[in-house]
């Protein structure tokens, strides 16, 4: 059979119908931002410091190697970049919305989650002597023995929310999606054995992990913050690739499950009761039809009808 091309699905061809069929998607994603603006407003937990807790939260006020600011264009702005520049090459919108959809709540789940566990466990950071007395001259409750502490308020807050790391989960949600992206759009488990792809599906690993280790540097986490927050956006990141894509050593591992529904389609209208029709890319990057019906699934598994 010949060949079907790409290109037949743009965002001026199937973009609308594409956002329609996940407005729903769309709306919760509003909801999941609007949660983590709550959870950015609301008083963490003050957990208990005593004086003699001090010693391993005296270590100097700093700023951000990486600013706040900095981590957005990292973990969603720099990934679209790489959606969109694969788009221009094969034009295809189901692959471009879900990965650009399929990123933001990956990163805005694991916000939300990282937030809450913030507030919840109200961990002081490795700075926080500075934060609590900023003059250096410590002060404490006379019945409970805790902190009393004169500093910003705001600067005192955000001393309360150490674990887990918002830059660690955030970079490895965002970049973690990436590399599971890349994966699955160089073939890196075909079984060819070219290691070059997995160097490239690393990179974005690598990026996080430096984002992760500058907090620990800049004594704004614990090294167990990092490490907690590195694994849940990695997580979150895991669920919400395969959620949109088929796993990087699957044949059709190119393209989102939703570019071979549509494909699918018109076969499936065609001949309600004809055996199943899949399809897979070639390496030459068209899509053919492949027969995945009873009959030619016996033969390739060697037994006779």
């Amino acid at each position: 059979m010949a060949d079907t091309q790409l290109g037949c699905h743009t965002i001026g061809s199937h973009g609308v119908k594409v956002a329609r069929f996940h407005l729903y998607d769309w709306i919760i994603l509003i909801f999941l931002a609007v949660v983590y603006g709550l959870f950015n407003i609301i008083e963490p937990f003050h957990r208990f410091v005593g004086r003699d807790m001090l010693t391993d939260l005296s270590y100097p006020l700093k700023s951000n190697t990486v600013p706040f600011w900095a981590v957005p264009l990292i973990a969603i702005v720099l990934p679209w970049v790489i959606f969109g520049g694969i788009y221009f090459k094969k034009k295809n919108v189901y692959d471009l919305h879900h990965g650009i959809l399929g990123i933001l709540y990956s990163v805005l789940i694991t916000a939300v989650i990282t937030d809450a566990i913030k507030n919840g466990v109200g961990r002081p950071r490795p700075d926080f002597y500075w934060r609590c007395f900023p003059d250096g001259k410590p002060n404490f409750d006379n019945v409970t023995g805790d902190v009393t502490c004169h500093g910003e308020r705001t600067v005192i807050k955000e001393g309360y929310k150490s674990f887990p790391s918002g830059h660690s989960s955030a970079a490895f949600a965002g970049l973690g999606f990436l590399a599971w992206y890349l994966a699955g759009k160089l073939k890196a488990f075909n079984r060819e054995g070219h290691i070059a792809k997995l160097c490239l599906v690393f990179l974005p690993l690598l990026v996080a992990s430096l984002v992760a280790v500058s907090r620990v540097d800049d004594y704004w986490h614990h090294w167990q913050d990092v490490f907690a927050g590195g694994i849940l956006g990695l997580t979150v990141a895991s669920f919400c690739y395969l959620q949109f894509f088929p796993y990087p050593f699957d044949v059709d591992a190119v393209w989102p499950h939703a570019h071979f529904q549509q494909l699918a389609e018109p076969q499936n209208t065609g001949n309600a009761n004809s055996h199943n029709m899949g399809w897979t890319e070639t390496d030459h990057g068209a899509v053919v039809l492949r027969d995945t019906g009873p009959t030619l699934d016996s033969m390739e598994s060697g037994r006779r009808l």
